[in-house]
């Protein structure tokens, strides 16, 4: 386990101590970064009857494994990639970004298709050509714009534009009469594939604005948008109108309804406080009561101890046997009321009883 450890610490150290870009070296089997020749970083991409093109060197296309060594600066590799781009979306940067990528130092053209061409051959469009030529533009990864481009590429159109490689998906297009518009670019061993985004086309877009159109009419309707900009009928506007009520009634009931759910559910969480908190008390106050009540109790031990005292007060001292009051004169009797030695008796016994059963009090207990 230790060599492995070792190899990843000395990687890290060089890449850290490496004075390429990111701490990249040689070592590290990173090509050093080139600064990207696009204006699309700062500003849109310009379109190709913009950009001066010097014809006095002459075009000589390079080949896939010089493209794949990396080109001089000032010799990009030019990838030419087209489309109708209608309705832009990330699965059109997805496939620009790629074709952006195919070479260490790549010059994207992107090829735009005109009103006129897409709709003879494909169908209408939601975005007339300048709205695309703009979106097309904007893209980040391209570097020049060609407008009105052609529907199937031709070598002049090639050489006019100085096109090295042609980038597109795999997929055989079928087109204007032909099963693939891009097989003689394919035979030339000018195509460079790409990889379509699944789940996202212009296509599905359109779909789901169909499917869904009564949602979209209804909130357009809303947002102030006529009934004629929509191509609705009156009959359908008042159903909209009607439709868009009703949901805000059910809306305000569903609301209702959640507002009672979560006043219900704390008078509930507030109801089972207060049981828990009188459980609480309850207990404490029965433990309150049993111990001074119950049979072990405090109060039994204080009438216990009371009792104990009252019996000691009242009970008599008993005299020494050397106490000096038996040389006195014997003191008068006296029975003790609380004996159970001798009941009550009558008064011709209570003499007789008394001389029985009695009591010296000396001096002292008097005292």
């Amino acid at each position: 386990m230790e060599p492995p450890t070792s190899s990843r610490l000395n990687s890290r150290k060089r890449r850290k101590d490496g004075s390429g870009p990111n701490g990249a070296t040689e070592l590290d089997g990173i090509p050093p970064k080139m600064s990207r020749r696009s204006l699309g970083l700062r500003e849109p991409a310009p379109f190709s009857d913009e950009v001066e093109i010097d014809y006095s060197k002459p075009y000589i296309r390079v080949t896939y494994e010089e493209a794949m060594r990396g080109t001089p600066l000032d010799r990009p590799v030019r990838v030419y990639a087209d489309g109708i781009f209608d309705l832009f979306h990330s699965g059109h940067a997805r496939a620009l970004m790629q074709a952006k990528n195919l070479f260490p130092n790549t010059y994207l053209i992107v090829g735009v298709c005109s009103d006129e061409l897409t709709h003879n051959f494909k169908g209408f469009t939601v975005m007339n050509e300048n709205e695309r030529y703009d979106a097309v533009q904007h893209c980040r990864y391209v570097d020049e714009v060609v407008r009105n481009a052609p529907w199937t590429l031709t070598p002049e159109f090639l050489a006019e534009h100085r096109i090295d490689f042609v980038a597109h998906d795999d997929i055989p297009y079928s087109s204007a009469g032909s099963d693939d518009v891009y097989k003689h670019i394919k035979e030339a061993g000018m195509f460079a594939p790409t990889q379509r985004t699944e789940g996202i086309s212009t296509s599905d877009i359109i779909t789901r604005i169909v499917r869904d159109y009564d949602v979209y009419v209804r909130r357009n309707l809303q947002r102030g948008y006529t009934a004629k900009e929509l191509n609705v009928s009156f009959i359908n506007e008042k159903k909209y109108h009607l439709q868009e009520r009703v949901d805000k009634v059910k809306k305000r009931v569903k609301d209702v309804e959640e507002k009672s759910k979560e006043f219900v559910q704390k008078v509930e969480e507030k109801s089972i406080d207060l049981i828990q908190k009188w459980e609480e008390k309850s207990r404490e106050f029965i433990g309150n009561f049993l111990e001074m009540f119950g049979p072990e109790g405090a109060l039994k031990h204080m009438l216990k101890e009371g009792k104990g005292r009252m019996l000691q007060a009242i009970s008599p001292k008993q005299s020494p046997s050397s106490s000096p009051t038996h040389d006195r004169s014997p003191s008068p009797s006296f029975r003790w009321p609380f004996s159970t030695k001798t009941p009550p008796a009558s008064p011709a016994n209570r003499s007789r009883n008394e001389s029985a059963v009695t009591y010296d009090i000396s001096e002292d207990e008097e005292d």
